[in-house]
């Protein structure tokens, strides 16, 4: 054995959940110690990478180890083991820092109605908290982000947001005029964006590359946690892949056993422990644990890890409109309509968040280098050129819609035991399938999307059938009252291992329709708050 490392409190997952709870334990006066299993980010570098790059897929910008392999969206099946029927399509990021490198920065509140779906809707299950408990701690984590907005959308608020929202893009403006017959209100986005320097760190500059990278951190992500962290005392060790979590015989965690790139193997150990390592990652680790005395893997008394993987199923819709709408510029989205996330319809079929893009065709087709391809090989050239892909790109629309999805146990994530990495550890094995209810939903969703389509006079238009993946893992160790039926309490704490929590979105009974980060954010801080007072901090 290598090193032993120890700390009061250790950490497995360099995220936001992670380095947040970390944040807050250390300025409690707690020792921690967060295990990475991948490597740091040089902003500079993934910038320079991102604008070099012929092709900008998500993943492009940062570095990858072979040590920590992860999904790729260009090839999500080269790390995953996909059984289908469906094609589990997000991804996620094994960096310090974690999947906010590369999220657009949508920092939304859960509505109360969302915790609730089994007692309103009859279908899914209910939290076994609600909204109120939840909202000072959106307080928190809107501050520790820096959140834009300046509307509850539907979500009671107790305080104003930090900053005032980002301004709506002509695009924007547009729209809303053309469908405000309709009923729809278009409403500006919350995103953990600076409308203003912000806990220093300048305002928006408009770069349109929050996917993948913001170059100014004017968009929040988790390093500007992990810098936090380190000056509070954080130790914080990256390539170290957490392969095992050892369970005492008095029932208590007692270690984390690690790996590092070469293949050493190195233990860390403290009083708590806290994994936050994503929704496919967390569950892996657990399910990987086994041992004799415990067969089904840490924490799974209750059968429920691995169980209920969910994510936000995307409808994409994309257009020509009648008139110039200014793309792409800007943000990458700057504004949505909420209306559609809660409706009596939810018994029956998904809820959805429509969201205006202000990228063009950037996401799924392309950008203008690719209408500029299809002009050309049309004989287009010079003045003739330029001006048709002048009034082409500019007229350019995608509208997305973030589709609920229900849990269901058949959908899940188990270790692949016969297909291992380059470190000998399993693959995630998934089997996923996109029901009824959300496929229902798609079909809502494109409906809406024609309605806006005819109010803007667009001369072309195009849906995509198909789900997209939204990077949303969630569901996969759920939190409820009952331990037979759920891996986690309200605040965290593993029913089954007393000093063990699990932090991150697979924790959510149910998903809404909305982006999980925020609500991972107040959770974490949340739990932080129950592991500092139980270590009398």
């Amino acid at each position: 054995m290598g090193d032993r490392l120890q700390a009061d409190v250790v950490i497995v997952g360099a995220g936001i959940a992670g380095t947040l709870a970390g944040y807050r334990l250390a300025k409690a006066g707690a020792r921690v110690l967060v295990l990475e299993s991948g490597p740091r980010v040089d902003r500079d570098k993934a910038v320079s990478a991102f604008r070099s790059a012929v092709v900008k897929t998500l993943e492009v910008p940062f570095p990858r180890s072979v040590a920590a392999p992860a999904p790729n969206e260009s090839a999500p099946g080269g790390y995953y083991v996909q059984e289908g029927p469906d094609l589990f399509k997000s991804t996620y990021l094994r960096v310090v820092g974690g999947t906010t490198w590369h999220w657009l920065g949508t920092a939304l509140r859960f509505l109360p109605d969302d915790l609730r779906m089994k007692t309103l809707h009859g279908v899914g299950v209910d939290w076994p908290i609600a909204y109120d408990a939840l909202e000072p701690w959106y307080v928190e984590s809107e501050i520790e982000m820096g959140v834009a907005g300046d509307d509850s959308l539907g979500s009671p608020r107790s305080t104003p947001y930090p900053m005032s929202p980002i301004p709506h893009s002509y695009s924007d403006l547009r729209i809303a005029d053309r469908i405000s017959a309709l009923g729809y209100r278009v409403t500006a986005t919350a995103q953990a964006r600076n409308s203003a320097a912000y806990d220093g760190r300048p305002a928006c500059c408009g770069n349109n590359s929050c996917i993948p990278i913001c170059p100014i951190v004017a968009r929040y992500d988790a390093s500007v946690h992990v810098k936090k962290a380190e000056l509070a005392g954080v130790r914080i060790v990256e390539e170290a892949i957490a392969t095992a979590v050892g369970v005492g015989p008095d029932g208590r965690v007692s270690r984390v056993l690690f790996k590092r790139p070469d293949g050493t193997e190195h233990e860390a150990s403290g009083k708590v422990y806290i994994v936050a390592a994503h929704g496919i990652e967390t569950p892996k680790l657990l399910l990987m644990s086994r041992t004799d005395a415990l067969p089904d893997g840490v924490a799974n008394r209750s059968g429920q890890v691995g169980r209920n993987l969910m994510d936000h199923p995307i409808q994409l819709s994309w257009a020509l409109a009648g008139e110039a709408l200014g793309q792409p510029r800007g943000p990458l989205s700057t504004a949505g309509i909420d209306a559609t996330r809660n409706s009596a319809s939810r018994g029956v079929r998904a809820a959805f968040r429509v969201e205006l893009g202000n990228s063009g065709w950037q996401w799924p087709i392309g950008g203008p280098g690719v209408a500029a391809a299809d002009l050309v090989r049309k004989g287009l050239r010079g003045k003739q050129l330029a001006a048709e892909l002048a009034w082409h790109c500019t007229r350019q629309l995608c509208v997305s819609s973030l589709m609920e999805q229900l849990p269901d146990p058949d959908n899940r994530v188990t270790p692949a035991f016969d297909q291992r990495d380059a470190l000998g550890l399993p693959r995630p094995r998934l089997h996923y399938r996109v029901d009824p209810y959300t496929r229902d939903g798609m079909t809502a969703a494109r409906a809406v999307h024609d309605r806006i389509f005819d109010a803007l006079g667009a001369t072309f238009r195009e849906h995509r059938l198909e789900h997209e993946g939204a990077g949303h893992v969630m569901g996969t160790y759920r939190m409820g009252a009952d331990p037979s039926a759920s891996v986690v309490d309200p605040n965290l704490r593993a029913h089954d291992h007393d000093n063990l929590y699990l932090l991150g979105s697979g924790v959510f009974p149910t998903g809404g329709a909305v982006n999980p980060t925020l609500t991972i954010a107040a959770l974490a801080l949340r739990a932080a708050h129950s592991i500092a007072t139980a270590l009398g901090r």
